[in-house]
């Protein structure tokens, strides 16, 4: 019976093959984005932690698969057990990490004791020295004899043999084969110990060495069975630290096996905490792992909201597909409910049909979430990819749970049309088929106004938080990209379409009625039939214009976001590269607080005595060497001085920034948004280079001081004689200068707690003829396929010492490298192929069934007259007034939606730190990818239309008894 129905089923599917196999389409396409969120998420920040463990590691010189754990053991009660414990004890708890255990190593310390030569005739007896005894297990392993050999694994003639540092030999001033005794009154046994091996690592970079093997200069090490056996069980010396140490291997851990470690982490910490009484631990990555399941939820969301317009738009279009298989059998269905059949039988037939294409849709979606997620990983933009390293996407259990409730939730939609016409019986079903006008679902219950409303009442809110948030200086930086974001424009591109469909037929019936006297044939006929049948044409104009406006706003949203944050870079820093280089100077060495003072009472009274400040002399480096390095395309002297001063008469009145500039190198290599001044930013420079000292003030020093352009100023610092400078203009903005206070929460409060940052921008050389000669910057501007590293060492090379370097290029590439930049670019270009393709099929499919279906109406159209081409010419009229209708409208929509909600974005950048204008941008060669990307979708589309068309039999439809 069962295999019965199967075949029934089977049957009926491959009737309607290509409608199925477009259903399954979209199934298996809505369970692969689907089953991309966890995949993508886990991947992303799988990247990213790896790449932030590794930075850790550059930073702090630990390797970041370290845990290290340490314990004071008490004298006061047995050791052998707690230690012997807590070896075995972490042994099995490392399995618990998730992650593979490269070394697991055990050390034990005795207090330091006091030594002395047991053979007062080889060495000095007065030659004391203090040492430990210290046992690592598997040392043995991991060093190699430089002299000597390998101790004993017991003692020899109650003697222990140890192994020794190189350093210890310089150390105890001793040789190999010496006899040293503990001389403590506290020891009652006689220990003696003898060094026979000299012992180097193999590798001095192995993870098996947690400490440098010369911090073991004062320790004799002996063999770890002897020293447990002895000492931790045999009590002969008190064991006075133990330390565990796990090298693990951080480049394997994943999200799943983050909550293993801070798991494990936990219950080792509980066990060492209830064993012994002083702990301690080492664990790098720690800090780093805890945010990540706060990264993780907020990519989760972000990627849900991303994906919610091409979710929509597959809902859509299974539905349809649903729809027109289901149209094709209404009268089917109707006949079964006429004879009696329940609806719920209907809608489990059809329910089982569907089952059958869901689980195709379960068993490979998942692998093209895969295929989809290394798409995403290689977006830098809007239909923008670049070559980095892949992204590691695997199939999980968590991929194939959300591809389960793709499964479901996308089988639920395809049964609605089901559903709705089990409502009607065959009589029903003839008095539908003579309604051709008949409205819509979502217009019927004013689904496009509600959709409009919503994405209006957010846009309002979110304008007032923007509002707010600039006024008050409130950080985003909690906010980060705000999903809803993305969501309100997708309801309000959705309910636009909808409610612009809502009037369309009833524009083309006033275009038909207004000039029915002048419309040829083909095109009256094209005008009725799309003015009559507009329930049949809406799906297919609802996906274009979503398709397209979505595009156009993605582009404009991916494009202002890349570029907001690249002008933010680029302004910070001022140029692509600025370094400090060394210069040699007289200036006496830094002393360190706190260091001895060797000279006496002498010396003390000298400090005590009021220093006078004395100019440091500087020595100036060759700068032409830097404009000839390969790469460079120009290169700057840009002078800043923090502590300058601005002097009214022979008192301090304001601090300033002084920024000492050659007006023509600096106009070539500094970086400049347009319009941000009130002239253009060259002009400026040619300004103040008329006159040497010419200087440019910025608008919070000239409010703040009184000063207008043509006044006089006194410009100095610490150790300089004030020097007057002429003020030429006032100005908002300079490369790399922040006008923005440090406390932005004071602007709108008390107006005089707010201390601005103040510039002035002046000639250099002339700062350093009238004032000093001191270190400046080199600012580098670099030719577009420059590298910096070739930069670096072509500077290293020539000798110069860099004391410090920014870098605008490489401050980009992290922040394009950002998960929630990631997940924005990656994820928009991905949806707008995707919807191409959707629309692209969806197209077809309406097409290919509207011209089968209307085969009677063509014949009798050839059988009135009508010539072929004049049939083609009323084809192509229904092209314009459908597909070209819904690209315009598509192209009005993303603009406006793109105008009201992409200045929302900028509540994603910190106020703190946003210096510059958020700008809103809108890129033309976005647009032309963009249209050439539709128009090849839309030529290809009619290529195959046509050839549809020339297959139609039209002379067969007219034959008598044809309804």
């Amino acid at each position: 019976m069962n295999l019965a129905l199967l075949i029934m089923i089977l049957r009926k599917m491959i009737k309607n093959k290509w409608l199925e196999l477009s259903l399954l389409f979209g199934l298996v396409l809505t369970v692969a984005l689907t089953s991309s969120l966890p995949i993508y998420t886990n991947a992303i920040l799988h990247r990213l932690l790896i790449k932030e463990l590794q930075n850790l590691q550059i930073n702090t010189n630990q390797y970041p698969g370290t845990y290290w754990l340490s314990a004071g053991l008490s004298s006061n009660k047995p050791q052998d057990s707690d230690v012997m414990a807590a070896d075995e004890y972490l042994r099995n708890a490392g399995g618990k990490f998730g992650i593979p255990v490269q070394y697991f190593v055990r050390e034990r310390v005795t207090d330091k004791y006091s030594f002395a030569p047991a053979n007062t005739e080889k060495v000095d007896i007065d030659n004391m020295v203090w040492a430990d005894f210290t046992a690592i297990s598997d040392i043995e392993r991991q060093v190699r004899l430089a002299d000597g050999r390998l101790p004993a694994k017991e003692p020899v003639d109650g003697v222990y043999e140890a192994l020794v540092v190189p350093e210890a030999l310089t150390q105890f001033k001793m040789v190999l084969g010496s006899v040293f005794t503990i001389r403590d009154d506290n020891v009652k046994e006689t220990i003696r110990v003898k060094p026979v091996g000299v012992i180097e690592p193999n590798d001095y970079s192995d993870l098996y060495w947690y400490n440098h093997p010369g911090s073991y200069k004062n320790s004799f090490l002996l063999d770890f069975d002897l020293f447990n056996k002895e000492f931790v069980q045999g009590g002969k010396l008190p064991v006075k630290s133990g330390y565990w140490y796990f090298a693990l291997d951080y480049s394997k851990m994943t999200l799943s096996s983050i909550s293993g470690f801070l798991g494990a982490d936990r219950m080792i910490g509980k066990y060492m905490n209830e064993k012994f009484d002083g702990t301690g631990s080492n664990v790098p990555a720690l800090n780093t792992l805890g945010v990540y399941f706060q990264k993780e939820a907020k990519l989760r969301i972000l990627l849900w909201s991303l994906h919610v317009p091409i979710m929509l738009m597959l809902a859509f279009y299974l539905y349809m597909v649903a729809n027109l298989i289901t149209e094709r059998q209404k009268t089917e269905i109707a006949v079964l409910r006429s004879r009696g059949a329940s609806r719920w039988q209907i809608i489990a037939s059809y329910a089982a049909e569907g089952s059958v294409l869901g689980a195709i849709a379960f068993a490979s979606g998942p692998y093209l979430g895969v295929l989809l997620t290394k798409m995403l990983g290689a977006s830098s933009g809007f239909l923008e990819f670049v070559q980095r390293a892949k992204v590691e996407a695997a199939v999980n259990r968590e991929a194939f749970e959300y591809a389960l409730i793709a499964v479901v939730f996308s089988l639920l939609m395809t049964l609605i049309p089901v559903f709705l016409a089990t409502r009607v019986t065959i009589v029903g079903r003839k008095q539908q088929m003579a309604r051709l006008q008949k409205l819509s679902f979502w217009h019927k219950y004013f689904f496009d106004v509600i959709l409009i409303a919503i994405a209006l009442y957010g846009l309002q809110n979110y304008q007032s938080r923007v509002k707010n948030m600039l006024s008050f200086g409130f950080s985003s930086a909690d906010i980060r990209i705000d999903p809803l974001l993305f969501l309100i424009p997708s309801f309000f591109i959705l309910g636009a379409a909808l409610f612009l469909l809502r009037w369309y037929p009833l524009f083309i019936r006033i275009v038909h009625r207004l000039g029915r006297r002048w419309w040829t044939p083909s095109l009256s006929s094209a005008l009725i039939q799309i003015g009559r049948s507009s329930s049949q044409y809406q799906f297919i104009m609802v996906f274009m214009i979503v398709t397209i406006a979505t595009g156009i706003f993605g582009a404009s949203a991916n494009r202002t976001i890349n570029k907001n944050v690249e002008d933010k870079i680029y302004y910070d820093i001022g140029t692509d590269i600025r370094m400090q280089i060394y210069w040699e100077n007289d200036a006496p060495p830094v002393i360190l607080a706190g260091a001895s003072d060797e000279e006496g009472q002498g010396g003390r009274e000298e400090a005590a005595m009021p220093a006078v400040p004395k100019r440091t002399q500087y020595s100036e480096p060759s700068f032409l060497p830097f404009t000839q390095i390969p790469g460079v395309s120009h290169a700057s002297k840009v002078f800043l001085k923090d502590e300058a001063v601005l002097y009214e008469g022979d008192s301090v009145k304001d601090e300033v920034q002084l920024m000492g500039i050659e007006t023509y190198d600096f106009g070539q290599t500094a970086w400049m948004r347009s319009r941000l001044l009130d002239h253009p930013f060259n002009g400026y420079l040619n300004l103040i280079a008329s006159n040497s000292s010419a200087v440019l003030v910025s608008k919070s020093m000239a409010a703040e001081n009184n000063i207008k352009p043509g006044d006089t100023i006194s410009l100095g610092w610490s150790g300089t004689d004030k020097v007057d400078f002429i003020v030429y203009a006032v100005i908002d903005y300079w490369p790399s200068w922040n006008p923005a206070p440090d406390d932005l929460s004071l602007i709108n409060g008390d107006s005089e707690k707010v201390k601005r940052p103040k510039l002035v921008v002046g000639n250099l050389p002339y700062i350093q003829n009238n004032l000093a000669l001191e270190p400046y910057e080199v600012w580098l501007k670099l030719k577009p396929e420059a590298s910096s590293q070739e930069v670096y060492d072509a500077v290293s090379d020539k000798g110069y010492d860099v004391l410090s370097v920014k870098n605008a290029r490489q401050e980009l590439i992290k922040s394009i490298n950002d998960p929630f930049i990631l997940a924005i670019n990656g994820v928009m270009t991905l949806d707008f192929i995707i919807s191409i393709f959707i629309t692209f099929v969806g197209f077809l499919l309406y097409w290919i069934i509207s011209l089968h279906a209307r085969t009677l109406q063509f014949g009798i159209f050839r059988a009135m007259g009508i010539s072929f081409p004049k049939l083609i010419a009323m084809l192509v009229g229904e092209q314009i007034l459908i597909s070209a209708a819904s690209i315009v409208i598509g192209i009005y929509t993303g603009n406006i939606t793109s105008r009201l909600f992409v200045p929302l974005f900028e509540m994603s950048f910190d106020a703190k730190t946003q210096i510059l204008p958020f700008k809103v941008t809108f890129d033309q060669d976005d647009y032309l990818s963009l249209y050439m990307i539709v128009t090849a979708m839309l030529a290809v589309g009619l290529i195959i239309l046509g050839y549809v068309v020339s297959r139609i039999k039209i002379h067969q439809a007219v034959k008598l008894g044809e309804d």
